[in-house]
């Protein structure tokens, strides 16, 4: 399986489920269609000041949910937002002692379904905030036969 997360700090490479890449330039996300492509903030203010480039086309799009429109070269199946929001399809129901809340039924790229649900989170590299985008791609990119979070 195929995911990769766009302008991933250095710092979560070791981080990163099999299968999925962290991606620093933006022409290399048009080189591929995408079965599960996750943007962290700072690509989605990298790919709104991207000119050039074809499109970037993906089953699974994971975005910061106070996003105000996806960039315009971005076509995605479904969307899912992770953020602070209630709105937002994951978020963390605390942060004194990070829980990561699933809020809806969301896809997976392998065709199974993640149901509503919390995810207690192991002691991590940085505010459970900041890490969002990579404990989105964890949660939709890991096996469902063993637990997502074992960083």
């Amino acid at each position: 399986m195929d995911a990769a997360i766009y302008d991933c700090p250095t710092a979560w490479a070791q981080l990163l489920p099999p299968g999925s890449r962290g991606i620093r330039r933006g022409a290399e996300l048009a080189e591929h269609i995408w079965p599960l492509l996750a943007l962290t903030p700072e690509g989605c203010r990298a790919m709104a000041d991207r000119r050039e480039g074809g499109k970037i086309v993906c089953r699974l799009l994971l975005v910061p949910g106070d996003l105000p429109a996806l960039p315009a070269q971005v076509r995605a199946e479904t969307v899912i937002s992770y953020g602070l929001s209630p709105r937002d399809s994951l978020t963390l129901s605390s942060l004194a002692s990070p829980v990561l809340c699933v809020q809806r039924a969301l896809p997976r790229p392998d065709g199974g379904t993640i149901e509503p649900q919390e995810f207690p989170l192991p002691a991590l590299p940085g505010p459970a905030e900041a890490l969002l985008p990579l404990l989105g791609l964890r949660l939709l990119q890991m096996p469902l036969t063993k637990p997502p979070f074992s960083l």
